[in-house]
Protein backbone atom coordinates (compact mmCIF):
# COMPACT_ATOMS: atom_id res chain seq x y z
CA UNK A 1 0.00 0.00 0.00
CA UNK A 2 1.43 3.68 -0.93
CA UNK A 3 2.83 5.14 2.02
CA UNK A 4 0.76 8.34 1.58
CA UNK A 5 -2.51 6.31 2.30
CA UNK A 6 -3.69 6.09 5.43
CA UNK A 7 -3.45 2.78 7.42
CA UNK A 8 -7.30 1.22 8.05
CA UNK A 9 -6.62 1.47 12.12
CA UNK A 10 -5.51 5.56 11.80
CA UNK A 11 -7.95 5.93 9.37
CA UNK A 12 -11.20 4.99 11.40
CA UNK A 13 -12.33 7.35 14.09
CA UNK A 14 -12.63 5.99 17.74
CA UNK A 15 -16.30 4.03 17.25
CA UNK A 16 -19.37 3.35 20.29
CA UNK A 17 -18.13 6.37 22.11
CA UNK A 18 -20.98 8.79 22.05
CA UNK A 19 -24.78 8.01 22.46
CA UNK A 20 -28.12 10.17 21.91
CA UNK A 21 -27.53 12.70 24.72
CA UNK A 22 -23.78 12.89 23.66
CA UNK A 23 -24.17 13.65 20.29
CA UNK A 24 -27.45 15.86 21.70
CA UNK A 25 -24.88 18.26 23.57
CA UNK A 26 -22.33 18.33 20.87
CA UNK A 27 -24.78 19.51 18.82
CA UNK A 28 -27.06 21.83 19.91
CA UNK A 29 -24.12 23.27 22.07
CA UNK A 30 -22.98 24.13 18.64
CA UNK A 31 -25.83 26.24 17.98
CA UNK A 32 -24.87 27.62 21.62
CA UNK A 33 -28.33 28.35 23.13
CA UNK A 34 -27.44 31.59 25.18
CA UNK A 35 -25.21 32.90 22.41
CA UNK A 36 -27.51 32.89 19.85
CA UNK A 37 -29.82 34.41 22.15
CA UNK A 38 -27.81 36.94 23.80
CA UNK A 39 -25.57 37.42 20.83
CA UNK A 40 -27.16 36.10 17.63
CA UNK A 41 -31.00 37.43 18.15
CA UNK A 42 -29.23 40.71 19.62
CA UNK A 43 -26.93 41.56 17.16
CA UNK A 44 -29.49 40.24 14.61
CA UNK A 45 -32.28 43.26 16.24
CA UNK A 46 -29.49 46.03 16.19
CA UNK A 47 -28.20 45.42 12.64
CA UNK A 48 -31.07 44.34 10.43
CA UNK A 49 -33.43 46.25 12.34
CA UNK A 50 -36.18 43.95 11.46
CA UNK A 51 -38.92 42.79 13.88
CA UNK A 52 -39.26 39.15 12.65
CA UNK A 53 -36.58 37.50 14.24
CA UNK A 54 -38.56 35.28 16.69
CA UNK A 55 -40.79 34.26 14.23
CA UNK A 56 -38.14 33.66 11.95
CA UNK A 57 -36.33 30.74 14.48
CA UNK A 58 -39.63 29.42 14.45
CA UNK A 59 -40.33 29.45 10.80
CA UNK A 60 -36.45 28.02 9.96
CA UNK A 61 -37.12 25.41 12.79
CA UNK A 62 -39.69 23.45 11.10
CA UNK A 63 -38.18 23.97 7.45
CA UNK A 64 -35.17 22.61 9.27
CA UNK A 65 -37.15 19.64 10.57
CA UNK A 66 -38.41 18.95 7.21
CA UNK A 67 -35.08 19.11 5.62
CA UNK A 68 -34.30 16.82 8.79
CA UNK A 69 -36.80 13.83 7.14
CA UNK A 70 -34.49 12.98 4.45
CA UNK A 71 -31.08 13.77 6.08
CA UNK A 72 -31.55 10.95 8.64
CA UNK A 73 -32.85 8.55 5.85
CA UNK A 74 -29.52 9.08 4.21
CA UNK A 75 -28.00 8.55 7.67
CA UNK A 76 -29.22 5.31 7.83
CA UNK A 77 -28.18 4.43 4.64
CA UNK A 78 -24.59 6.07 4.64
CA UNK A 79 -22.25 6.94 7.90
CA UNK A 80 -19.64 9.04 7.06
CA UNK A 81 -18.12 12.08 9.23
CA UNK A 82 -18.10 13.87 5.87
CA UNK A 83 -22.15 14.25 5.91
CA UNK A 84 -22.90 16.86 3.79
CA UNK A 85 -19.67 16.06 1.73
CA UNK A 86 -20.79 12.98 1.43
CA UNK A 87 -24.63 12.73 0.76
CA UNK A 88 -24.03 14.96 -2.18
CA UNK A 89 -21.34 12.87 -3.44
CA UNK A 90 -23.22 9.92 -3.18
CA UNK A 91 -26.37 11.81 -4.78
CA UNK A 92 -25.26 14.31 -7.23
CA UNK A 93 -21.77 12.62 -8.25
CA UNK A 94 -18.51 13.00 -6.85
CA UNK A 95 -17.55 16.45 -8.59
CA UNK A 96 -20.44 17.65 -7.10
CA UNK A 97 -19.66 16.12 -3.80
CA UNK A 98 -16.42 17.41 -3.93
CA UNK A 99 -17.38 20.96 -4.20
CA UNK A 100 -19.44 20.63 -1.57
CA UNK A 101 -16.64 19.68 0.72
CA UNK A 102 -14.91 23.00 -0.01
CA UNK A 103 -18.04 24.80 0.68
CA UNK A 104 -18.50 23.08 3.97
CA UNK A 105 -15.18 23.91 5.19
CA UNK A 106 -15.44 27.73 4.25
CA UNK A 107 -19.03 27.77 5.72
CA UNK A 108 -18.00 25.91 9.46
CA UNK A 109 -14.25 27.37 9.58
CA UNK A 110 -15.79 31.10 9.07
CA UNK A 111 -18.70 29.68 11.82
CA UNK A 112 -15.86 28.94 14.45
CA UNK A 113 -14.08 31.86 13.72
CA UNK A 114 -16.43 34.51 13.91
CA UNK A 115 -17.15 33.31 17.10
CA UNK A 116 -13.89 34.03 18.64
CA UNK A 117 -15.00 37.90 18.09
CA UNK A 118 -17.93 37.53 20.51
CA UNK A 119 -16.41 35.43 22.79
CA UNK A 120 -13.16 37.46 23.16
CA UNK A 121 -15.54 41.11 23.39
CA UNK A 122 -17.79 39.65 25.81
CA UNK A 123 -14.67 38.07 28.33
CA UNK A 124 -12.69 41.12 28.02
CA UNK A 125 -15.68 43.08 28.85
CA UNK A 126 -16.95 41.33 31.74
CA UNK A 127 -13.28 41.27 33.44
CA UNK A 128 -12.34 44.69 32.67
CA UNK A 129 -15.85 45.76 33.98
CA UNK A 130 -16.61 43.34 36.92
CA UNK A 131 -12.78 43.17 37.95
CA UNK A 132 -11.26 45.68 36.76
CA UNK A 133 -9.02 43.93 34.68
CA UNK A 134 -6.77 45.73 31.86
CA UNK A 135 -7.36 42.98 28.75
CA UNK A 136 -8.51 43.43 25.09
CA UNK A 137 -10.42 41.08 23.21
CA UNK A 138 -7.56 39.54 21.13
CA UNK A 139 -6.12 37.93 24.15
CA UNK A 140 -8.88 36.68 25.22
CA UNK A 141 -9.80 35.21 21.74
CA UNK A 142 -6.15 34.20 21.60
CA UNK A 143 -6.23 32.12 25.16
CA UNK A 144 -9.55 30.38 24.14
CA UNK A 145 -7.68 28.95 20.82
CA UNK A 146 -5.42 27.84 22.83
CA UNK A 147 -7.52 25.97 25.34
CA UNK A 148 -9.67 25.23 21.97
CA UNK A 149 -6.15 23.40 20.75
CA UNK A 150 -5.70 21.05 23.64
CA UNK A 151 -9.46 19.70 23.97
CA UNK A 152 -9.26 19.51 19.98
CA UNK A 153 -6.90 16.32 20.87
CA UNK A 154 -8.81 14.70 23.69
CA UNK A 155 -11.08 11.64 23.88
CA UNK A 156 -14.38 12.92 21.79
CA UNK A 157 -16.45 11.62 24.98
CA UNK A 158 -14.51 13.24 27.65
CA UNK A 159 -15.29 16.43 25.33
CA UNK A 160 -19.21 15.48 25.69
CA UNK A 161 -18.69 15.61 29.04
CA UNK A 162 -17.45 19.05 29.21
CA UNK A 163 -20.47 20.50 26.88
CA UNK A 164 -23.22 18.47 28.96
CA UNK A 165 -22.55 20.12 31.81
CA UNK A 166 -22.25 23.56 30.24
CA UNK A 167 -25.35 23.55 28.28
CA UNK A 168 -27.82 21.78 30.76
CA UNK A 169 -26.89 24.89 32.81
CA UNK A 170 -26.89 27.57 30.24
CA UNK A 171 -30.49 25.97 29.01
CA UNK A 172 -31.99 26.54 32.62
CA UNK A 173 -30.22 29.74 33.07
CA UNK A 174 -32.16 30.88 29.54
CA UNK A 175 -35.22 29.48 30.65
CA UNK A 176 -35.32 31.40 33.95
CA UNK A 177 -34.74 34.82 31.68
CA UNK A 178 -37.42 34.19 29.82
CA UNK A 179 -40.00 33.51 32.58
CA UNK A 180 -38.66 36.60 34.05
CA UNK A 181 -38.71 39.07 30.65
CA UNK A 182 -42.25 38.37 30.18
CA UNK A 183 -43.20 37.96 34.04
CA UNK A 184 -42.57 41.77 33.57
CA UNK A 185 -43.60 43.26 30.34
CA UNK A 186 -42.99 46.62 29.04
CA UNK A 187 -45.87 48.96 29.99
CA UNK A 188 -47.59 46.12 31.80
CA UNK A 189 -49.05 44.11 28.95
CA UNK A 190 -47.60 41.24 26.79
CA UNK A 191 -47.17 41.78 23.50
CA UNK A 192 -46.92 39.47 20.66
CA UNK A 193 -46.14 42.20 17.64
CA UNK A 194 -42.35 40.15 16.52
CA UNK A 195 -44.02 36.98 16.26
CA UNK A 196 -46.52 38.70 13.33
CA UNK A 197 -46.15 37.11 9.49
CA UNK A 198 -46.03 40.24 8.33
CA UNK A 199 -42.64 41.09 9.48
CA UNK A 200 -41.17 38.53 7.43
CA UNK A 201 -42.84 39.80 4.16
CA UNK A 202 -40.77 42.85 2.17
CA UNK A 203 -37.66 43.93 2.86
CA UNK A 204 -35.25 41.98 5.76
CA UNK A 205 -36.80 38.91 5.69
CA UNK A 206 -33.71 37.50 3.76
CA UNK A 207 -31.54 38.60 6.62
CA UNK A 208 -33.90 37.49 9.56
CA UNK A 209 -34.42 34.13 7.68
CA UNK A 210 -30.36 33.76 7.96
CA UNK A 211 -29.97 35.21 11.27
CA UNK A 212 -32.34 32.22 12.45
CA UNK A 213 -30.35 29.91 10.67
CA UNK A 214 -27.33 30.76 11.54
CA UNK A 215 -28.54 29.83 15.52
CA UNK A 216 -29.36 26.03 14.12
CA UNK A 217 -26.04 25.78 12.63
CA UNK A 218 -24.72 22.85 13.97
CA UNK A 219 -27.53 20.98 14.57
CA UNK A 220 -26.53 18.69 11.14
CA UNK A 221 -23.48 17.79 12.98
CA UNK A 222 -25.45 14.69 14.31
CA UNK A 223 -23.94 13.06 10.84
CA UNK A 224 -20.74 14.20 11.38
CA UNK A 225 -20.28 12.32 14.53
CA UNK A 226 -22.30 9.20 13.44
CA UNK A 227 -18.59 7.35 13.16
CA UNK A 228 -18.16 7.81 16.76
CA UNK A 229 -21.42 6.21 18.10
CA UNK A 230 -22.86 3.18 19.80
CA UNK A 231 -25.70 2.78 17.06
CA UNK A 232 -25.80 5.05 14.13
CA UNK A 233 -28.76 4.28 12.51
CA UNK A 234 -30.84 5.16 15.95
CA UNK A 235 -28.88 7.32 17.18
CA UNK A 236 -28.39 9.83 14.66
CA UNK A 237 -32.31 10.32 13.64
CA UNK A 238 -33.68 11.14 17.54
CA UNK A 239 -30.72 13.50 18.23
CA UNK A 240 -31.11 15.29 15.13
CA UNK A 241 -34.83 15.99 15.51
CA UNK A 242 -34.34 16.11 19.51
CA UNK A 243 -31.89 18.76 18.47
CA UNK A 244 -34.08 21.05 16.09
CA UNK A 245 -37.01 21.14 18.78
CA UNK A 246 -34.64 22.29 21.68
CA UNK A 247 -33.11 24.95 19.87
CA UNK A 248 -36.26 26.03 17.90
CA UNK A 249 -38.20 26.59 20.92
CA UNK A 250 -36.41 28.20 23.16
CA UNK A 251 -34.61 30.88 20.38
CA UNK A 252 -38.37 31.31 19.34
CA UNK A 253 -39.43 31.63 22.67
CA UNK A 254 -36.75 34.33 24.01
CA UNK A 255 -36.11 36.44 21.30
CA UNK A 256 -39.83 37.29 21.82
CA UNK A 257 -39.23 37.20 25.37
CA UNK A 258 -36.44 40.03 25.12
CA UNK A 259 -39.16 42.44 22.95
CA UNK A 260 -41.69 42.10 26.05
CA UNK A 261 -39.52 43.25 28.17
CA UNK A 262 -38.43 46.24 26.03
CA UNK A 263 -41.49 46.84 24.16
CA UNK A 264 -41.79 45.70 20.55
CA UNK A 265 -41.24 49.28 19.17
CA UNK A 266 -38.42 49.60 21.35
CA UNK A 267 -36.23 45.68 20.60
CA UNK A 268 -34.51 47.49 18.02
CA UNK A 269 -33.10 50.59 19.55
CA UNK A 270 -32.10 48.63 23.16
CA UNK A 271 -30.32 45.93 21.30
CA UNK A 272 -28.40 48.70 19.29
CA UNK A 273 -27.84 50.72 22.98
CA UNK A 274 -26.80 47.78 24.85
CA UNK A 275 -25.59 45.04 22.39
CA UNK A 276 -25.23 41.67 24.21
CA UNK A 277 -25.86 43.11 27.31
CA UNK A 278 -29.43 43.37 26.99
CA UNK A 279 -30.67 40.62 28.35
CA UNK A 280 -28.42 40.72 31.12
CA UNK A 281 -30.23 44.30 31.77
CA UNK A 282 -33.52 43.48 31.31
CA UNK A 283 -33.11 40.56 34.16
CA UNK A 284 -30.73 42.23 36.42
CA UNK A 285 -33.37 44.67 38.05
CA UNK A 286 -35.81 41.48 38.72
CA UNK A 287 -32.86 38.42 40.27
CA UNK A 288 -30.78 38.79 42.58
CA UNK A 289 -26.95 39.86 41.72
CA UNK A 290 -25.50 36.41 41.94
CA UNK A 291 -27.67 34.91 39.59
CA UNK A 292 -27.21 37.53 36.50
CA UNK A 293 -23.69 37.00 37.20
CA UNK A 294 -23.79 33.52 36.76
CA UNK A 295 -25.87 34.39 33.42
CA UNK A 296 -23.12 36.35 31.82
CA UNK A 297 -20.60 33.49 33.03
CA UNK A 298 -22.77 30.71 31.24
CA UNK A 299 -22.78 32.99 28.29
CA UNK A 300 -18.77 33.00 28.05
CA UNK A 301 -19.07 29.27 28.44
CA UNK A 302 -21.92 28.82 25.72
CA UNK A 303 -19.55 30.66 23.56
CA UNK A 304 -16.56 28.47 24.82
CA UNK A 305 -18.92 25.08 23.72
CA UNK A 306 -19.84 26.27 20.42
CA UNK A 307 -15.69 27.46 19.25
CA UNK A 308 -15.38 23.76 20.90
CA UNK A 309 -18.23 21.67 18.68
CA UNK A 310 -17.46 23.68 15.36
CA UNK A 311 -13.77 22.74 16.27
CA UNK A 312 -14.18 19.36 16.31
CA UNK A 313 -17.00 19.62 13.13
CA UNK A 314 -14.10 21.18 10.96
CA UNK A 315 -11.49 18.87 11.87
CA UNK A 316 -13.62 15.35 11.21
CA UNK A 317 -14.38 17.23 7.46
CA UNK A 318 -11.18 17.61 7.16
CA UNK A 319 -10.56 14.08 8.41
CA UNK A 320 -13.21 12.80 5.87
CA UNK A 321 -11.36 14.85 3.11
CA UNK A 322 -7.97 13.80 3.83
CA UNK A 323 -9.30 9.78 4.17
CA UNK A 324 -10.07 9.69 0.52
CA UNK A 325 -7.27 11.65 -0.22
CA UNK A 326 -9.37 14.24 -1.52
CA UNK A 327 -6.94 16.65 0.25
CA UNK A 328 -2.72 15.41 1.87
CA UNK A 329 -3.43 12.11 3.49
CA UNK A 330 -1.92 13.60 6.86
CA UNK A 331 -5.33 14.97 7.59
CA UNK A 332 -6.95 11.19 7.57
CA UNK A 333 -4.74 10.18 10.41
CA UNK A 334 -6.23 10.08 14.03
CA UNK A 335 -4.54 9.90 16.87
CA UNK A 336 -3.93 5.77 18.10
CA UNK A 337 -4.27 7.26 21.76
CA UNK A 338 -7.65 8.92 21.56
CA UNK A 339 -9.18 8.70 18.63
CA UNK A 340 -9.18 12.57 17.31
CA UNK A 341 -8.60 13.43 13.86
CA UNK A 342 -5.17 15.18 15.30
CA UNK A 343 -4.24 16.61 11.94
CA UNK A 344 -7.33 17.93 11.38
CA UNK A 345 -7.28 19.97 14.48
CA UNK A 346 -4.04 21.55 14.99
CA UNK A 347 -5.12 22.82 10.70
CA UNK A 348 -8.42 24.45 11.80
CA UNK A 349 -6.32 26.00 15.37
CA UNK A 350 -3.57 27.68 13.04
CA UNK A 351 -6.29 29.07 10.43
CA UNK A 352 -7.78 30.41 13.76
CA UNK A 353 -5.30 31.83 14.80
CA UNK A 354 -3.69 33.29 11.54
CA UNK A 355 -7.46 34.81 10.78
CA UNK A 356 -7.57 36.69 14.40
CA UNK A 357 -4.34 37.79 13.60
CA UNK A 358 -5.39 39.64 10.57
CA UNK A 359 -8.76 41.08 12.18
CA UNK A 360 -6.29 42.18 14.92
CA UNK A 361 -3.81 44.11 12.73
CA UNK A 362 -6.49 45.35 11.05
CA UNK A 363 -8.35 46.98 13.29
CA UNK A 364 -12.00 45.56 13.08
CA UNK A 365 -14.70 45.30 14.92
CA UNK A 366 -15.19 41.75 17.27
CA UNK A 367 -19.06 41.95 17.16
CA UNK A 368 -19.81 43.28 14.03
CA UNK A 369 -16.78 42.75 11.58
CA UNK A 370 -15.58 39.06 13.48
CA UNK A 371 -18.47 37.48 14.98
CA UNK A 372 -21.98 38.60 12.71
CA UNK A 373 -20.51 39.05 9.34
CA UNK A 374 -18.47 35.83 9.53
CA UNK A 375 -20.97 34.03 10.91
CA UNK A 376 -23.71 35.12 8.83
CA UNK A 377 -21.47 34.30 6.14
CA UNK A 378 -21.17 30.83 7.74
CA UNK A 379 -24.63 29.96 7.60
CA UNK A 380 -25.18 30.98 4.14
CA UNK A 381 -22.70 28.48 3.36
CA UNK A 382 -24.65 25.84 5.50
CA UNK A 383 -27.59 27.25 3.71
CA UNK A 384 -26.53 26.31 0.48
CA UNK A 385 -25.44 22.32 1.89
CA UNK A 386 -28.52 22.00 2.78
CA UNK A 387 -30.47 23.06 -0.20
CA UNK A 388 -27.98 20.80 -2.22
CA UNK A 389 -28.37 17.65 0.32
CA UNK A 390 -32.08 17.94 0.14
CA UNK A 391 -31.76 17.66 -4.04
CA UNK A 392 -29.18 14.83 -3.29
CA UNK A 393 -31.19 13.19 -1.14
CA UNK A 394 -33.87 12.87 -4.14
CA UNK A 395 -31.28 11.70 -6.55
CA UNK A 396 -29.93 9.13 -4.43
CA UNK A 397 -33.32 7.37 -3.42
CA UNK A 398 -34.15 7.39 -7.44
CA UNK A 399 -31.20 5.45 -8.00
CA UNK A 400 -31.47 2.50 -5.42
CA UNK A 401 -34.20 0.09 -4.56
CA UNK A 402 -35.38 1.05 -1.09
CA UNK A 403 -38.54 0.91 1.26
CA UNK A 404 -38.21 3.71 3.16
CA UNK A 405 -41.39 5.13 2.04
CA UNK A 406 -42.17 8.12 -0.44
CA UNK A 407 -42.23 10.93 2.73
CA UNK A 408 -38.95 10.28 3.60
CA UNK A 409 -36.84 9.68 0.23
CA UNK A 410 -39.23 11.86 -2.04
CA UNK A 411 -41.60 14.25 -0.66
CA UNK A 412 -39.84 15.68 2.34
CA UNK A 413 -36.59 16.48 0.87
CA UNK A 414 -38.18 17.79 -2.40
CA UNK A 415 -40.19 20.67 -0.17
CA UNK A 416 -37.42 20.90 1.74
CA UNK A 417 -34.81 21.86 -0.98
CA UNK A 418 -38.10 24.15 -2.50
CA UNK A 419 -38.48 25.96 0.80
CA UNK A 420 -34.58 26.13 1.23
CA UNK A 421 -33.68 27.37 -2.03
CA UNK A 422 -36.40 30.47 -1.62
CA UNK A 423 -34.60 31.23 1.22
CA UNK A 424 -31.27 30.95 0.18
CA UNK A 425 -32.13 33.53 -3.00
CA UNK A 426 -33.73 35.85 -0.97
CA UNK A 427 -31.09 35.83 1.45
CA UNK A 428 -28.34 36.69 -0.95
CA UNK A 429 -30.45 39.38 -2.84
CA UNK A 430 -30.60 41.00 0.78
CA UNK A 431 -27.13 40.26 2.26
CA UNK A 432 -26.59 44.31 2.55
CA UNK A 433 -29.11 44.15 5.28
CA UNK A 434 -27.64 41.08 6.98
CA UNK A 435 -24.19 42.86 6.80
CA UNK A 436 -25.90 46.43 7.56
CA UNK A 437 -24.23 48.30 4.51
CA UNK A 438 -25.22 50.24 1.43
CA UNK A 439 -26.89 48.19 -1.35
CA UNK A 440 -24.09 49.47 -3.66
CA UNK A 441 -21.41 48.22 -1.02
CA UNK A 442 -19.01 45.52 -2.64
CA UNK A 443 -19.37 43.52 -0.03
CA UNK A 444 -22.91 42.63 -0.17
CA UNK A 445 -21.59 40.33 -2.92
CA UNK A 446 -18.07 39.75 -1.76
CA UNK A 447 -19.21 37.11 0.59
CA UNK A 448 -21.77 35.28 -1.10
CA UNK A 449 -19.38 34.82 -4.11
CA UNK A 450 -16.64 33.30 -1.52
CA UNK A 451 -18.65 30.01 -1.92
CA UNK A 452 -18.91 30.08 -5.54
CA UNK A 453 -15.21 30.08 -5.55
CA UNK A 454 -15.09 27.67 -2.81
CA UNK A 455 -17.23 25.26 -5.55
CA UNK A 456 -15.62 26.16 -8.32
CA UNK A 457 -12.48 25.53 -6.93
CA UNK A 458 -13.68 21.97 -5.79
CA UNK A 459 -15.25 20.86 -9.12
CA UNK A 460 -12.21 21.68 -10.64
CA UNK A 461 -10.37 19.53 -8.58
CA UNK A 462 -12.49 16.66 -8.72
CA UNK A 463 -12.00 16.83 -12.02
CA UNK A 464 -8.31 16.86 -12.41
CA UNK A 465 -8.43 13.54 -9.97
CA UNK A 466 -10.35 11.91 -12.64
CA UNK A 467 -8.00 12.39 -15.10
CA UNK A 468 -4.46 12.31 -13.09
CA UNK A 469 -5.31 9.95 -9.92
CA UNK A 470 -8.58 7.73 -11.01
CA UNK A 471 -7.77 5.49 -8.46
CA UNK A 472 -8.43 8.67 -5.71
CA UNK A 473 -11.51 9.62 -7.49
CA UNK A 474 -12.85 6.52 -7.30
CA UNK A 475 -12.74 6.77 -3.49
CA UNK A 476 -14.69 9.57 -3.26
CA UNK A 477 -17.79 9.44 -0.67
CA UNK A 478 -16.80 6.62 0.10
CA UNK A 479 -15.70 6.73 3.64
CA UNK A 480 -13.91 4.39 6.18
CA UNK A 481 -14.59 1.62 2.87
CA UNK A 482 -11.59 4.41 0.80
CA UNK A 483 -9.37 2.10 2.60
CA UNK A 484 -9.80 -1.54 1.08
CA UNK A 485 -11.64 0.46 -2.11
CA UNK A 486 -9.28 -1.59 -4.52
CA UNK A 487 -10.03 -5.06 -2.50
CA UNK A 488 -13.58 -5.63 -2.40
CA UNK A 489 -16.46 -5.21 -5.29
CA UNK A 490 -18.26 -2.06 -5.78
CA UNK A 491 -21.40 -1.86 -3.93
CA UNK A 492 -24.10 0.00 -6.28
CA UNK A 493 -25.78 1.87 -2.95
CA UNK A 494 -22.58 3.16 -1.25
CA UNK A 495 -20.87 4.32 -5.03
CA UNK A 496 -20.97 7.70 -5.45
CA UNK A 497 -22.73 8.44 -8.99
Amino acid sequence: MPRNHPDTVSAVLARGRLGIPAVVFFVVAAAAPLTAVAGGATTGYAVTGVLGIPLAYLVVAGVLALFAVGYVAMSRRIVNAGAFYTYVACGLGRPAGVAAAIVALVAYNTMQIGLYGVFGAVLSGFLNDRYGMNTTWWLCAFLACALIAVFGLLRIDLNGKVLAVLLVAECAIAVVYDAVMVSHPAEGVIRFDTLAPSHLIGAGVGAALVTGIAGFVGFEGTTVFAEETKDPKRTVPRATYIAVAVTGLLYGVSAWAMSVATGPDKIVDAARSDGTDLIFNLVSPHLAASVVTTGRWLFITSLFAALLSFHHTVARYAFALGRERVLPSVLGRTSRRTGAPKAGSILQTALAAAVLTGYVLAGADPIVHLFFWLTSTGALGVLILMTATSVAVVRYFTRIAHHDGLWRTTAAPLLSALALGAILVVTVEQFDTLLGVEPTSPLRWMFPASYALAAAIGLAWALTLRAVRPDIYQTIGLGVDSATASLRTPDPVRQPA
